[in-house]
């Protein structure tokens, strides 16, 4: 398993080199550049101003130049200054941002696995009960709803027409008056419509998926011999049935690990929270590259761990899958 890891690590680097070169020219497809955004709104500025801000930012260099430039930052874990107006460094941007949108995803999934898991493999234990029923149809309101739209209703009901919970931000305006505990429910009471959101489209797939699974490892032969050896039903549904049907479902843990930035654009954007997303969106929004860049790059490595993290969990799952 060691040497599996390993080498898994070691084919990282080049695929990560090909997904920058990917995403570098990808980026400079898009019509416009940074100086634009800066100086379109000011008539002031002159041409001559705006080549020599080309300049100063590398911008009149062919694009493979610019590439290896940013390239030899990226070696040594910089990620470069940013181009908006405050000109910091990106990596700054990046960890300043970061734990919020974590934080978020973080409690979404522990609420997509700690409700999808019980919720499938109930639905296929009763099958065409009347729960069963309830959640196939939970899993079409899921799957037909689009995500900003239900925000936008429940932001209307709970924040305006009832007023219970706040609709933007992740803090009150007097949140620094508050005590310890009052702060603590004040940010709560900020995520419950984020997270919300951010659940309930893979807490309704991911029940299906495992109640399809969970119905097909239930047929098998060793399934029926156990239970006429006189195993308890709850032993063998959670304890044979339930492991085997998990294969499926890491893969979706794994690819549940780069959602943690990619999946928070649309969340964070409605209900203006300060997190990656939000800043993701700006920054692509206003051409900086650097910005765009770190990003892409951060996303990147971690689904290719999420790939790691779900080939490893198959083995500790399945007893059977080795890696020699």
């Amino acid at each position: 398993m060691l040497n599996y890891v390993i080498r898994r690590l070691l084919l990282m680097m080049p695929t990560m080199l090909g997904i920058t070169i990917i995403s570098f020219a990808v980026i400079h497809l898009a019509p416009g550049e940074p100086i634009d955004q800066m100086t379109n709104l000011n008539p002031k500025i002159s041409a001559a101003a705006k080549q020599k801000m080309r300049k100063m930012y590398n911008l009149d260099k062919p694009i493979p130049v610019q590439y290896m430039l940013w390239l030899k930052r990226f070696v040594k874990l910089d990620f470069g200054r940013s181009f908006s107006p405050d000109a910091r460094a990106v990596i700054d941007k990046i960890t300043e941002r970061i734990p919020i949108t974590i934080l978020i995803n973080v409690l979404s999934l522990a609420i997509i696995f700690v409700l999808s898991i019980p919720i499938g493999v109930l639905s296929a234990i009763h099958p065409n009960s009347w729960f069963d029923k309830g959640g196939t149809l939970f899993v079409f309101l899921g799957f037909s709803t689009p995500g900003f739209w239900l925000a936008l209703l429940l932001m209307i009901l709970f924040g305006v027409v009832l007023g219970w919970l706040p609709i933007s931000g992740i803090r009150s305006i007097n949140y620094y008056q508050f005590s310890d505990f009052g702060k603590v429910v004040d940010v709560a009471r900020h995520l419950i419509l984020p997270v919300l959101i951010s659940s309930i489209t893979s807490l309704a797939f991911l029940s299906r998926i495992t109640r399809q699974n969970m119905l097909e490892v239930v047929r098998q032969d060793y399934i029926t011999t156990a239970m006429a050896k006189g195993c308890s039903a709850r032993a063998v549904y959670y304890r044979h049935a339930l492991r085997n049907a998990l294969l499926p479902i890491v893969t979706i843990i794994g690819f549940s690990i780069p959602g943690l930035i990619g999946g928070s654009v649309i969340t964070e954007s409605i209900f203006s929270i300060p997190g990656m997303g939000q800043l993701f969106y700006a920054s692509v929004m206003s051409r900086d590259y650097p910005l765009v860049m770190g990003i892409l790059v951060i996303g990147s490595a971690l689904t290719l761990i999420g790939n790691l993290v779900a080939d490893i969990s198959y083995a500790l799952a399945d007893p059977r899958i080795k890696y020699e």
